[in-house]
């Protein structure tokens, strides 16, 4: 199974908005989350480190919920600059999003040790607001679903 994204999403925002402890590539303390393209849907790998224990042997639900969002977030990023005809690597900025609302469901638990793939299917619900629903497996089981809802940052974040 391919697990490198080489071209996310993250590595194209400006550094003022690549400091999200989830996604962010310039928070060095992050997890470095990256989501890209995998055909019309959209994918980001991680593998959580112990630190992220629950219990032993199982990766805590707030690690999960992170990843669910930040992928969710990206991969309303990558739709909006899709349909705006980029891609990444274009050179073209992308838009930021940010979060309006995350559903997680837990299905099992997670098992600590595997890799985690999030799974997104991007849904366009208004020009400057987005739905994704996520599948998130550890190795090929299917642990928890989520649904995102991620709004175009709004300019006044950064005044």
């Amino acid at each position: 199974m391919k697990t490198e994204i080489l071209n996310a999403i993250q590595d194209e925002y400006p550094d003022d908005f690549a400091w999200c402890y989830g996604c962010g590539r310039l928070n060095t303390e992050g997890n470095h989350f990256r989501t890209g393209w995998n055909g019309d849907e959209t994918v980001t790998f991680n593998q959580p480190s112990e630190e992220y224990t629950a219990i032993p042997g199982f990766v805590y639900g707030g690690a999960i919920a992170s990843l669910i969002d930040c992928h969710g977030t990206g991969s309303c990023s990558l739709a909006l600059h899709r349909k705006n005809g980029f891609e990444p690597g274009s050179g073209e900025v992308p838009p930021r999003f940010v979060t309006a609302s995350l559903n997680v469901n837990y299905l099992k638990p997670t098992p600590q040790g595997a890799l985690l793939k999030a799974v997104g299917r991007v849904e366009e619900i208004h020009p400057k607001k987005w739905k994704v629903f996520v599948e998130l497996f550890a190795d090929e089981t299917l642990c928890a679903t989520g649904e995102v809802v991620g709004v175009v940052m709004p300019a006044s974040f950064m005044k």
